[in-house]
């Protein structure tokens, strides 16, 4: 006889009823449509199909963030990170994709609020960021890409240099472009200057004088990130976003929400690779027992299980300080940072579980192994996390 754990309890206080309909709405979604399509894709490194995107559209899942008078649902944070969760278990790439719409309109003016919400919250509208350089990752000040005025008198902008890692950066309907529009002569301003623009596209191809690499990465399949080349591409004087020389308080602006996502994209890999390692110990024998029945293994797996509820727990107390309104930069460093960490063991020893067919592809645990590695390097590094912690203790 199989046995089955008991279903995880939920806090009370912080797992409504709306809450639990949601996490259920999108753990449906993601065991129904968006796991068949990861294990067709994933293998071929194909790229998400319209209708994946149009889907998560209809449901809602773009406009999370996006206020109801725009078409969205007006939630918060903790929200987001409930629904990113459950889709990271399918595939993390999609639970990236949720960001294309939730968040990316943080510099818009409130006419473009109105004119540009209500297609994002559909789908209609995704975006992609181009922030990061070859010298400038987590070191955003150091910007160098330009952005300077046409000489015709006519106001408009003409950017000339190169991003990094710009994923979904054909598929978008617009990047948030950061370039330089100033340099100031002191080293400890060198942030200052930078500027934040919006650039109109046509889904599926880049602009005129905007040319593409794609990056040839081990994971994150589902999409392509790209190296983009600026070679003088022009912009309408209003494409600039907020206030000109401060685009890097907007870039910096966004990071505890985006490191509490980046901390559910993590737990979802973790809590996947935990599931698929429950189901083979019980499916594989060795010696006459069932795999579940060594001590070690049974060890392992409460270790793994342990080290997920842990990183999720914080990650819902870090939600509850961002959504009122609390300062939460060392919180979202902390969780982000641990939450990278343990979804990197956690699917490693599950893939050891898995023995040699967990370094195979007709096994998921190799595909969150892959996925999993990546949180520990993008939306800041696990040592831009340990430095923002001990700057919070220490002082810088």
């Amino acid at each position: 006889m199989t046995h089955k754990p008991r279903p995880r309890p939920d806090s009370p206080q912080l797992m409504t009823d709306d809450r639990r309909e949601l996490q259920g709405l999108a753990r449906r979604f993601a065991r129904e449509v968006v796991l068949p399509i990861a294990n067709e894709l994933d293998p071929v490194e194909g790229q998400f199909p319209p209708e994946l995107v149009a889907q998560m559209g209809e449901m809602g899942f773009f406009g999370i963030l996006i206020p109801e008078e725009y078409g969205g649902l007006g939630l918060g944070v903790f929200e987001y990170c409930l629904v990113a969760e459950e889709l990271g278990r399918a595939w993390m790439s999609v639970a990236g994709l949720l960001a294309r719409g939730n968040g990316m309109g943080g510099g818009f003016s409130p006419e473009q609020e109105a004119r540009l919400l209500p297609k994002v919250a559909t789908g209609e509208y995704l975006g992609a960021f181009a922030l990061s350089e070859a010298e400038a990752g987590s070191d955003v000040a150091n910007i160098r890409c330009r952005a300077e005025r046409a000489d015709d008198g006519s106001g408009d902008w003409l950017i000339t240099g190169t991003k990094m890692w710009c994923t979904y950066a054909d598929q978008a309907d617009y990047l948030v472009l950061f370039a330089r529009t100033a340099t100031d002569p002191d080293p400890a301003k060198r942030h200052r200057g930078i500027s934040a623009f919006l650039v109109e596209k046509e889904r599926g191809t880049f602009p005129e004088r905007v040319t593409g690499t794609a990056a040839r990465k081990i994971g994150y399949f589902g999409w392509k990130t790209w190296e983009l080349a600026f070679d003088g591409l022009r912009l309408p004087a209003d494409a600039l976003l907020g206030e000109e020389g401060r685009g890097f308080y907007q870039a910096v602006s966004g990071l505890e929400v985006g490191r509490a996502h980046t901390a559910a994209r993590s737990i979802g890999p973790a809590q996947a690779a935990l599931e698929d390692s429950l189901a083979y110990l019980h499916a594989r024998e060795q010696f006459g027992h069932p795999l579940a029945d060594f001590q070690h293994l049974r060890f392992t797996v409460a270790d793994m299980a342990a080290q997920i509820e842990a990183s999720r727990q914080l990650m819902y107390h870090v939600c509850t300080l961002i959504d009122p309104g609390h300062r939460a930069s060392q919180e979202a460093a902390m969780v982000k940072y641990l939450a990278a960490e343990m979804s990197e063991k956690v699917t490693s020893q599950a893939v050891q579980i898995h023995g040699g067919a967990g370094y195979t592809k007709d096994f998921a645990v190799e595909r969150h192994w892959r996925d999993a590695r990546l949180t520990k390097i993008f939306e800041g590094s696990s040592e831009i996390q340990l430095r923002i912690v001990s700057d919070e203790l220490l002082g810088r």
